[in-house]
């Protein structure tokens, strides 16, 4: 196939690592770009070379040579704007998480399967980190033997970014559908993807953006409003699977914390392994445990190489070269353990699948 032409809906901040990643593959040329900002999508287009600008999704969808999309817009719209585009023709790379509901997640993946073989590749970005695929090498050699038991915690003290991130119609939720996405796909895709029997969450509305914090700066939507705030600071769960499995995760916006904390370990019956704040595996030999510590160029998740290597993937995905290690049944299963864990937190009560 010659140069793959992309076109970039959404020219928001995530925006940024997919142009920035798609600039960099000679195979690839920044053909339209779409937002509903007309003067952003036309500052990105005179960067990047972009022949087209639109503000309207559907008449980048209608141009006939463009071969793929990115969709980088707001989780509500992620559903109609990625079945619009398989049904366009075109190969989609939707930035996670895969959209807002079950019903829209398997629409898409109905849609996914009626198009004529194109790729849904989901914006697991961490899938690609180097970390993570070297420990998954040690966990498909079976060093680690049978995982059972994960844990992750993600932890903001300070960092509800507001505007969009804030407003639960637009995003779908607070914390858990923005960072605990990322740490429960992550845990799960390195656990062997078992089946989910059951899950337990809370989710709890105690402290707000925090706007009158002084002195510590982050992070701030580009609409941010410190009056506008109704998604969740703080959630947490137990996940069980229906091999004996069970997965446990933190996250949070904003926090009565010491500091940011960022955590991934699994533990195995041959080893374990932390991959956050930095990869290590813990196993034992002659009867002494010992302390692996991989000698490689960055042992935690490196954000530029980590969406370089997941665009470069979807790329070869579109040439026909590979299949997705993030397909959209993926995406789908993610957006059921997401979703079960707002209703446990609603309801009080396991839900059982």
């Amino acid at each position: 196939m010659s140069v793959i032409k992309i076109g970039i809906i959404g020219a928001g901040s995530i925006s940024d690592m997919h142009f920035d990643s798609y600039a960099k593959n000679p195979q690839v040329e920044i053909y339209a770009v779409c937002d509903l900002n007309q003067s952003r999508a036309e500052e990105k287009a005179i960067k990047f070379g972009a022949q087209h600008v639109m503000t309207d999704y559907h008449e980048l969808l209608a141009l006939e040579e463009l071969d793929a999309v990115s969709i980088c817009t707001w989780n509500n719209s992620h559903a109609e704007i990625a079945i619009s585009a398989l049904k366009a023709d075109k190969h989609v790379l939707v930035e996670k998480p895969l959209c807002k509901t079950v019903e829209e997640a398997e629409a898409i993946q109905k849609a996914v399967n009626e198009s004529n073989g194109k790729t849904l590749q989901v914006g697991f970005v961490r899938r690609f980190a180097s970390n993570t695929q070297v420990l998954k090498t040690f966990i498909d050699a079976g060093d680690l033997g049978d995982i059972y038991y994960a844990k992750a915690s993600c932890l903001r003290v300070l960092g509800n970014p507001g505007g969009w991130f804030a407003d639960q119609e637009r995003s779908g939720g607070g914390p858990l559908i923005d960072l605990g996405v990322h740490v429960i796909d992550l845990c799960w895709y390195l656990m062997g993807k078992p089946k989910v029997k059951s899950v337990t969450g809370n989710t709890y509305n105690k402290l707000g953006n925090r706007a009158n914090i002084q002195n510590k700066s982050y992070y701030k939507a580009a609409d941010f409003d410190s009056n506008k705030n109704d998604v969740e600071d703080l959630a947490n769960t137990l996940i069980r699977f229906e091999n004996g499995a069970s997965l446990m995760v933190d996250v949070s916006f904003t926090l009565h914390a010491k500091e940011e904390k960022m955590e991934i370990h699994l533990f195995g019956e041959r080893g374990g392994a932390q991959i956050e704040p930095a990869l290590e595996i813990a196993t034992e030999k002659h009867n002494t445990m010992l302390n692996l510590v991989p000698q490689m160029d960055s042992r935690t998740f490196d954000f530029v190489k980590g969406f370089q290597d997941e665009i470069n993937h979807f790329v070869e995905c579109v040439q026909g070269k590979q299949e997705t290690i993030s397909p959209v049944e993926d995406g789908v299963e993610i957006m059921k353990i997401l979703t079960a864990i707002y209703d446990s937190s609603k309801t009080g009560a396991e839900i059982q699948f």
